[in-house]
């Protein structure tokens, strides 16, 4: 029994040397290991890459001078390719746009609005003592205290309509009616030029047209009209050919007899005679005393004009507005819709009152109250003021350009026709009478778009033909760099952390033998003895007994296998 005891103590002793013996090996085999899978990995990247020169700077074949020369070349063309990348990255971050302009041809085309007004304000004919009486300091010929102002008196002595005037200024026997409210908005369309008078003829398309077939509308002119404003319940007019005969003509008495003496320089008066016509799309309202273009009577003037889209784009790349816009008046965003919203707005902050043409449904001002805040006010926003209203350009805009001609009319032939026809002299048919016809130059409209000059896909075909030019590099190449990096990553990193987290092999791992050695088929462990050096093969080789029971360590997994030989 103490034999039996001694021989366990020693195959007990023995397999722990072993396991000692072993586990040193490994932890030594694993440092060899990363340290020949690093030095592996950046071979076979090196071997393997598409890089061009790499091959070359790190061939054992070559020279030393011949390795300095290739990492010389490799790290001049990476530095190009470099500056040339940051150039071309810097240009994205500049947002470059380009402006295309081209014609577009169209079967049909919408047909603008044509909005027109009367130079003159209000109709000296249907002026009434009340309208004298309360409007009078506005058209500054009365003071405010309802007086005569004699020196603008004194310039009526050459009018035709001095004695008219004479007899409404006489306020002696006049008192105005108790609770009375002057009412602007209807003073000023019941004295402005009616259409049904001033409309002699019209045309469009070779149809006949009436005044109903125009909008009224207020600006600083007073009472307007608009053609195809889209207002009326009516669908918009549209053209299907180009040139004169196709678009609007009408026929126009200004009625200058009908104009307001010059007593003054005063916002009410005008020195010209004739009419304001602005041409503009049904999303904008009018903005013709800044916009407009004149007619002048005694002439036929033709205006050809063609329609124009424009795209722009917004920032960075541009300064347009894309946003919708914030008032309570427009719906849609535009130059003069903004412009108008603002005055609104100005007035209203300056002067606790809106003009007639205003939007909105605030108290329209008196004309006393237009004399003294309202005029001043927004003739220092239009001409001074240039902060408080600022308009951005509108990302998508319809504008129309013009060439305007004109002839002379009447001729010396028609004008006793022309006199007789509308019961006229053949002065006042000279002097009064215009004739305005606006139409398409040829049904095409020109498209001003502004575009991105420079996109990411611009940049990366950029930088990968240099890439190509330069190293020979493209995305697979920047992929295999990626490959090579995590490998680089996992054994340097991850590997030490994976392999600690790995089970430890200890004596328990052995399968364990009967310690009789008498029992029939079986004998105890035989642990071989090795020598430093030998190989690792023969280390992990299975101990085969006459019993034919064998026993198998391996190393790299760390498990047993019984083999039974049959």
């Amino acid at each position: 029994m103490e034999d039996l005891s001694a021989s366990n103590q020693e195959a007990i002793n023995k397999d722990s040397l072993m396991d000692d013996a072993k586990r040193s090996a490994s932890r030594q085999r694993l440092r060899m290991t990363l340290t020949h899978s690093v030095k592996d990995a950046t071979a076979a990247f090196v071997l393997r890459t598409k890089v061009h020169g790499l091959k070359h700077a790190f061939s054992p074949h070559k020279s030393k001078s011949q390795h300095l020369f290739w990492l010389l070349a490799i790290f001049v063309c990476l530095g190009l390719l470099f500056t040339w990348s940051r150039n071309r990255i810097l240009y994205l971050l500049s947002y470059p746009a380009v402006t295309k302009i081209y014609m577009v041809w169209s079967h049909n085309m919408t047909f603008p609005a044509i909005t027109f007004c009367n130079q003159n304000l209000l109709r000296v004919s249907s002026l009434t003592k009340a309208d004298l009486y309360h409007s009078g300091y506005w058209m500054d010929i009365m003071h405010l205290n309802h007086t005569v102002n004699r020196q603008s008196v004194s310039m009526l002595k050459l009018s035709r309509h001095r004695e008219r005037m004479l007899h409404l200024l006489d306020f002696s026997n006049y008192s105005p009616p108790p609770d009375h409210q002057h009412n602007t908005t209807e003073m000023i369309d019941r004295l402005g030029h009616q259409l049904e008078d001033m409309l002699l003829d019209c045309r469009f398309r070779g149809e006949n047209c009436t005044h109903k077939n125009f909008t009224p509308i207020y600006t600083r002119y007073g009472k307007c009209y608009t053609f195809n404003s889209g207002l009326d319940g009516n669908p918009l007019l549209t053209t299907l050919k180009g040139g004169t005969g196709n678009g609007l003509e009408i026929m126009l008495d200004i009625q200058q007899d009908e104009y307001l003496p010059v007593w003054g320089d005063t916002d009410e008066t005008s020195y010209e005679a004739g009419i304001k016509v602005q041409i503009h799309s049904q999303d904008e309202p009018p903005f013709i005393d800044q916009l407009g273009f004149g007619v002048a009577p005694g002439f036929q003037t033709f205006v050809s004009c063609q329609q124009q889209l424009l795209q722009y784009l917004p920032p960075p790349w541009g300064d347009c507005r894309s946003e919708p816009m914030d008032s309570e008046y427009f719906s849609t965003y535009s130059i003069t819709a903004c412009r108008i919203d603002c005055e609104t707005r100005y007035l209203l902050e300056n002067c606790n009152c809106r003009m007639v043409h205003m939007p909105g449904t605030s108290t329209v001002c008196t004309p006393e109250q237009y004399k003294d805040c309202a005029d001043p006010a927004l003739d220092f926003l239009v001409e001074k003021d240039n902060d408080y209203c600022v308009c951005e350009t509108p990302c998508n805009m319809t504008r129309y350009g013009k060439e305007l001609s004109m002839v002379k009319i009447p001729s010396k032939a028609s004008a006793k026709y022309l006199a007789k026809k509308f019961n006229k002299t053949e002065q006042y048919i000279g002097d009064n009478i215009l004739v305005l016809d606006i139409f398409f130059e040829a049904l095409n409209y020109e498209k001003i778009e502004q575009k991105k000059a420079y996109e990411v896909a611009g940049l990366l075909g950029d930088i990968g033909g240099q890439m190509g030019l330069f190293i020979g590099a493209s995305v697979l190449t920047i992929l295999e760099i990626f490959d090579y990096l995590y490998e680089v990553f996992k054994d340097k990193v991850l590997g030490p952390f994976l392999r600690k987290r790995r089970p430890q092999r200890s004596t328990s791992d052995n399968l364990d033998f009967p310690e009789n050695p008498t029992s029939p088929g079986v004998t105890p462990n035989h642990v071989p003895s090795f020598q430093d050096g030998d190989d690792v093969l023969q280390k992990s080789r299975a101990h085969v007994t006459h019993s034919g029971v064998t026993r198998t360590v391996s190393d790299s997994r760390r498990t047993c296998y019984l083999v039974t030989r049959l």
